[in-house]
């Protein structure tokens, strides 16, 4: 059987880790970017499942990753979920708008993570 996969998007290591401990006790095979323009790159060679991704990163943010993301060939297949700070009700509609499938307000936890990739389908 294949690992499931899961891309996490965050310019912090710290959020990053965190997030590894969590998604890969769902039991996700967890690759790592530190911004939106290393993860395209990664996507240009291997697209996984799931992204977590973050909003706000030096380089490439967010939006801008996932828009571009949506345009490349199975750019659709990942869910991704936004994972971020922005709470406003407008950012948010722009997010889902440009192709997220939902987001996580940080801080999360594994129960908050767990119950997101179950709305989006991801477990």
């Amino acid at each position: 059987m294949t690992p499931r996969t899961c891309l996490i998007v965050d310019d912090s290591r710290i959020i990053r880790k965190v997030a590894r401990r969590i998604v890969e006790g769902l039991g996700f095979e967890v690759d790592e970017a530190a911004d939106g323009a290393e993860a395209l790159s990664f996507c240009a060679g291997v697209m996984p499942e799931v992204i977590l991704l973050d909003w706000s990163m030096p380089v490439m943010d967010g939006m801008t990753f996932l828009r571009r993301l949506r345009e490349f060939p199975g750019g659709m297949a990942p869910k991704v979920l936004f994972c971020t700070i922005e709470t406003r009700a407008d950012r948010i509609a722009e997010a889902l708008e440009a192709g997220a499938d939902d987001y996580v307000m940080k801080p999360f936890d594994g129960e908050i993570l767990q119950s997101k990739f179950a709305e989006v389908g991801a477990v």
